[in-house]
């Protein structure tokens, strides 16, 4: 059994041939998913984990994996020889996130009212180094003033005005609902009303635990899981506005955001690894389980939308994170950019089989 120390599940050695959905998968998009850390191998230093190939180990097989993907038979072969799978035992859940496309301006206008701020002065990662005695257990974020490490305004506050003096506001959306499903899915591609596209990413965060609204809904006794899918949730906020406001303060996590710059349109938005997402590739994971570079073969019962013929079954690359994504069997799959992909996403909320792919070269 290979030694894992970031992954405390109990795992079982399995063969391709055994693996269901294995074979039927696009092996060439997968491996090509993984082609994209050759660009920064540098995400896959210091992990102390088997799961990932050593940065040096995967640089080097870099050219190879170019070769391999000539053919979907080369590309098949080149993850059967230097991988071994491994099934999770614990059952595991998925859910779907994209990257919205919204209307936006620069400039607050009659139109445009709500706004995504820019990271403030001074944010910092709480850490033991910098934790005050008195600090709270579930407080990750901060931000440093005179010195002192001292706690953000929540969701709540900011929605009050706290922020509005430091003229923060990076760019302005329709509606406070748009706003809110940014922060969720932590980036956004943005038509601005210029003509020009403006792409906005996660740039930090106030550092409040994360509540998901809909998961108080369901417990309130207004819907049942099924009920509240990201479109279920939508609606609910849009024909409730009298109630809206008062259940997203209860979600105390703000995110902060940047322009980014420099990404091709072509390209999905970037990711907590650093790289551009992969659509239908791409899974968010808790790092302190999963490392940023490791394979994921994720299979649940919902239809794969490239084909209604089979369900979900796909080799994925674990290159993001996400605030609501927690514990060693918890992912979050791109969908990709605009509405169909979020249509796709939406619907996702499903059991899942994780398997790992560890390579051999750490394990021999």
């Amino acid at each position: 059994m290979p030694q894992t120390p970031q992954y405390s599940e109990r795992l079982e050695r399995l063969t391709f041939d055994a693996l269901p959905g294995w074979a039927a998968d696009n092996h060439r998009a997968a491996l090509s998913s993984l082609l994209r850390i050759c660009s920064k191998p540098e995400l896959l230093k210091n992990t102390g984990t088997d799961l990932v190939l050593k940065a040096d180990d995967f640089k080097a097989q870099c050219p190879e994996i170019e070769v391999a993907l000539k053919t979907p038979k080369a590309a098949r072969s080149f993850l059967e020889t230097h991988f071994t799978p491994y099934r999770v035992v614990r059952k595991g859940f998925v859910t779907g996130y994209f990257e919205p496309e919204l209307r936006a301006s620069r400039h607050r206008t009659a139109v445009f009212q709500t706004p995504l701020h820019r990271k403030p002065s001074g944010l910092e990662t709480v850490s033991p180094k910098n934790r005050p005695p008195d600090w709270p257990a579930d407080l990750s974020h901060g931000r440093l003033q005179n010195g002192i490490l001292i706690e953000m305004p929540d969701r709540g506050a900011i929605m009050d005005g706290a922020l509005d003096q430091e003229a923060l506001e990076l760019v302005w959306l329709e509606s406070p609902i748009d706003a809110f499903f940014v922060h969720v899915q932590g980036s956004a591609r943005l038509r601005l009303d210029d003509g020009s596209v403006m792409r906005v990413g996660y740039a930090g965060k106030t550092g409040h635990p994360y509540t998901g609204v809909a998961r108080l809904l369901v417990k309130r006794g207004e819907g049942a899981p099924e009920d509240f899918t990201m479109s279920g949730l939508r609606t609910w906020l849009e024909t409730n506005p009298d109630r809206r406001d008062a259940l997203l303060r209860e979600n105390r996590s703000y995110i902060f955001f940047r322009e980014v710059v420099g990404a091709e349109p072509e390209q999905g938005p970037v990711g907590s690894a650093g790289i551009a997402l992969s659509p239908g590739r791409s899974l968010a994971v808790d790092p302190e389980h999963i490392p940023f570079g490791a394979l994921v073969f994720v299979s649940a019962s919902f239809k794969d939308p490239d084909t209604t013929k089979r369900s979900f079954a796909r080799l994925m690359v674990a290159d993001d994170s996400g605030s609501a994504i927690k514990g060693p069997v918890r992912g979050d799959i791109f969908a990709g950019s605009g509405k169909v992909a979020g249509d796709v996403a939406g619907d996702i909320r499903h059991e899942a089989e994780f398997v790992l792919l560890l390579p051999n070269a750490q394990t021999d």
